[in-house]
């Protein structure tokens, strides 16, 4: 690479204190962060339009997001009175042992990995009832795949950092490198012990 050559930034990364983390864990505010982290700056009013609520209680959950640091409001001149509103982070992270002690983060760490467990199955079945009138080329390499490999927590924990950083190069190289018919696609992993049930 030559000194003229950039790189994509990696992403930025927030690792929930508890405060953040308790704050998080509601229906409209997790929505609010996940629309400006996914579609950029927004005002209140934009924002309830795209996830139909109404404007006080935007401005209200967005003011929570803001006063925990996970959201900012964007000083834009000539916009009035307008508020603008941006994602201070684009990803978060926690660990359970994080929150010894304080079960109202212990619940919302379990209300937050409930609500991404059923993002995730609405995101999959979203695609799976359009794919059929998708192109052949997005068809074909969408899809779900899974692994049962025996590991201890260090092995899991190595694993996911090497998930993490070949998810972070690839996103690199398509940002340095946009193509005609790029789409957001969304990636999910999950590594989990197997406690049984069906397989």
């Amino acid at each position: 690479m030559t000194s003229n050559e950039t790189t994509p930034e990696r992403m930025t990364e927030v690792h929930l204190s508890a405060r953040q983390i308790q704050v998080l864990a509601h229906p409209l505010r997790i929505r609010l962060l996940g629309h400006l982290r996914l579609n950029g700056p927004a005002t209140a009013t934009r924002l309830a339009g795209a996830l139909a609520t109404n404007t006080g209680a935007t401005s209200y959950h967005l003011r929570q997001l803001a006063d925990a640091g996970l959201v900012v409001e964007e000083d834009r001149p000539g916009t009035g009175r307008q508020r603008w509103w941006r994602a201070l982070h684009e990803l978060s992270s926690w660990q359970r042992s994080d929150y010894p002690g304080d079960p109202a983060a212990a619940a919302a760490v379990d209300w937050l990995e409930a609500y991404q467990l059923n993002l995730l199955v609405q995101r999959i079945e979203a695609w799976r009832l359009v794919a059929p009138g998708e192109p052949a080329e997005w068809r074909d390499v969408a899809g779900l795949g899974d692994y049962a490999v025996t590991m201890d927590p260090e092995q899991l924990r190595d694993m996911q950092t090497d998930l993490e950083e070949l998810v972070e190069r690839h996103r690199a190289r398509a940002l340095a490198d946009p193509r005609p018919g790029a789409r957001q696609v969304l990636f999910f992993y999950a590594g989990v012990p197997d406690v049984g049930g069906e397989r």
